[in-house]
């Protein structure tokens, strides 16, 4: 397979139905992961993560044991695994939200595991609770897999850019709530949080997530602010002049709505050299945040021989 081929296509309007319904889907799962793991900084520990079939909430533990329930988008199946040996699962198919709900519910039950969460999605906009969601229920399983694909792909090189840093750094882990794949690096210096909170997010669950001077990149399959699937990379609290930055990626530039800094996909996905546009769209917009808000560079980075 060459390089190019591993970046699948990935239009938005193909698959826009899919995505919305995933999302739910994550985000039941993702509330249970709240409900048994410990608060971890930023939301670290509500996180999934990239997998060589698809995306896993690992070690979430409960009564002495623990779980892993896993989105298999080989097989297409949903897995929850114990570490007593008690599996169950059931298949990714066309249903409501509501079905998936009460499906996955049902297979915890079984496994001896009552766990309670709020059923009300967070970060969407005129959402209705899970149990009652009937508007939500396509699964297109080639599209699916393809959105795996590409999340294998800017996860692989995502690790490549972290590795970079010996500051605090946060894993690559895609998070459920805006269901995008992030990483994000930290000065060391605490910041004021935001003002407010977002649709069905308290103000103080925004307040954990900036607590610190950050900055940060991800991709999204396209439910962001930008409409298609995109890499964005944005800093908090945004030093002044960022984004008028004039970067070498040509295919980038800085949108004022959303505050971010945007490469389309489809540029990466195009490219003769995916890694390479990746990686310095990466570097240069963190290193201009960098520079403008004066971190301490010579500590936080590895240095390159």
């Amino acid at each position: 397979m060459s390089e190019k081929t591993t970046w699948p296509d990935l239009p938005l309007a193909a698959w826009s139905e899919t995505c919305d319904t995933l999302q739910l889907w994550t985000q039941v799962v993702g509330k249970v992961r709240i409900a048994l793991t410990p608060l971890v900084n930023h939301w670290w520990n509500a996180t999934f993560f990239v997998t060589a079939r698809g995306l896993v909430a690992p070690a979430m533990p409960y009564a002495g044991r623990t779980l892993d329930v896993i989105f298999d988008f080989v097989d297409h199946r949903l897995i929850i695994e114990t570490s007593d040996g008690c599996a169950e699962s059931f298949a990714l198919a066309p249903m409501a939200v509501a079905d998936f709900y009460a499906e996955f519910m049902q297979r915890l039950r079984r496994l001896g595991i009552d766990v309670h969460i709020w059923t009300m999605p967070s970060e969407i906009e005129n959402a209705l609770p899970f149990e009652r969601d009937r508007v939500h229920a396509q699964y297109d399983p080639g599209y699916a897999q393809r959105f795996w694909q590409a999340l294998v792909q800017a996860d692989r090189v995502m690790k490549e850019f972290r590795a970079r840093f010996i500051g605090k750094v946060s894993p690559v882990h895609f998070f459920w709530g805006s269901f995008d794949l992030a990483v994000t690096r930290f000065s060391g210096r605490t910041a004021q949080p935001p003002k407010g909170g977002g649709p069905n997010v308290a103000a103080w669950v925004i307040a954990e997530s900036y607590s610190h001077e950050c900055s940060s990149c991800g991709f999204w399959p396209g439910n962001g602010g930008y409409g298609r699937a995109a890499f964005f990379v944005y800093a908090y609290p945004e030093p002044k002049g960022y984004g008028d930055t004039r970067l070498a990626t040509a295919e980038a530039f800085y949108d004022k709505a959303l505050g971010q800094f945007i490469l389309p996909y489809d540029a990466v996905q195009q490219s003769g050299d995916p890694d390479k546009l990746l990686l310095g769209f990466l570097q240069e917009t963190y290193a201009a945040a960098a520079e403008l808000a004066k971190w301490d560079r010579k500590a936080l980075e590895r240095q390159r021989k």
